[in-house]
């Protein structure tokens, strides 16, 4: 799951435990980034040949199908509680790069890059289904995402994930360039109670309320 940006000026927790409210979710965020293009990676082009199929306003259902696709196992759920005419305006936002990734006519996996914040790039989502986990398609899609924002007047590349996400995206991130720099608790009504995502979603982290 993609949390929202790192707050400016962020409450800082006081150790110990804090209670989560019946009904909610909370990960701990950890904040990336990377200031300058690191060496390019000779990475294989994995089976099935994947290119990129940029999407747009028009794209709506076949984007959110493709998001809940990758991220249901991951409990992504903020572009499916994002009211449509908001996500099209995102969608549509020449400053917003998102593609479908596919292996001839299949989608495979989902990249977008988000430069509305002049000289930055947040690599906003970033994924590929379950069947390639552990297939080399992430790697190579990573080069293509640092291709793409580096190609642009940036100096910062960054990204989030948190500890609902794959338990190897932390290392993978890092592997690929980017430098952990913050931490923030993020608190959420869990999208399983509400319908947004199934009740059998991600069965590894009880629901609670």
């Amino acid at each position: 799951m993609v949390m929202p940006a790192m707050p400016r000026d962020p409450s800082v927790l006081s150790p110990g435990y804090t209670p989560v409210p019946a009904g909610h979710l909370a990960s701990v965020v950890t904040y990336l980034e990377m200031r300058a293009r690191p060496p390019q990676r000779a990475v294989p082009v994995p089976a099935g040949a994947p290119t990129l199929h940029r999407l747009g306003a028009a794209d709506l259902d076949r984007y959110r199908a493709l998001y809940r696709e990758v991220g249901e196992r991951w409990l992504w759920f903020s572009r499916l509680v994002m009211p449509a005419a908001e996500l099209q305006s995102i969608l549509a936002d020449p400053a917003v790069q998102a593609y479908a990734v596919h292996a001839g006519d299949t989608a495979v996996g989902l990249l977008e890059l988000d430069f509305r914040t002049a000289g930055e790039a947040e690599l906003a989502f970033f994924g590929v289904t379950d069947a390639h986990v552990g297939t080399g398609l992430g790697r190579w899609l990573m080069e293509q995402a640092l291709t793409l924002a580096w190609a642009q007047p940036i100096t910062r590349l960054h990204v989030h994930t948190c500890t609902l996400d794959h338990p190897a995206a932390v290392p993978f991130y890092e592997r690929s360039g980017f430098t952990a720099y913050a931490r923030a608790v993020e608190v959420a009504p869990d999208p399983r109670l509400s319908g947004a995502l199934p009740r059998e979603a991600a069965l590894r982290v009880p629901r609670i309320g």
